[in-house]
């Protein structure tokens, strides 16, 4: 029990711009954006190869897209915070908004 309040923790404080843009980009944007997407992906085509369409659009979009939007509004907040080279910042906003369009779509 106490292991998913400290994950419900930590996806609020990462809703919210609390996590280090460093940890907000590497751990929940790339590491997690590609677990999520990679492995929601091969169920959707395994479910439409099976000729499970409506399964196939809920998983493929229903696990994905929330959090897509989750990492995006994360990394974005935490990168409103940043107090380092601005320039990092915004190279995480453009590269996290463009991983999720590219994840999303596909």
């Amino acid at each position: 029990m106490r292991a998913v309040c400290t994950a419900m923790n930590n996806v609020v404080r990462l809703w919210r711009g609390e996590l280090t843009l460093q940890v907000a980009f590497w751990n929940w944007a790339v590491t997690g954006g590609l677990i999520i997407n990679l492995v929601s992906s091969a169920l959707f085509l395994i479910l439409l190869l099976n000729d499970q369409l409506i399964a196939a659009f809920i998983i493929g979009y229903g696990f994905s897209l929330p959090y897509n939007i989750l990492v995006f509004v994360g990394v974005w907040r935490s990168a409103e915070q940043y107090t380092g080279d601005q320039r990092l910042a915004e190279l995480a906003k453009i590269a996290t908004a463009i991983g999720i369009v590219l994840f999303s779509i596909t």
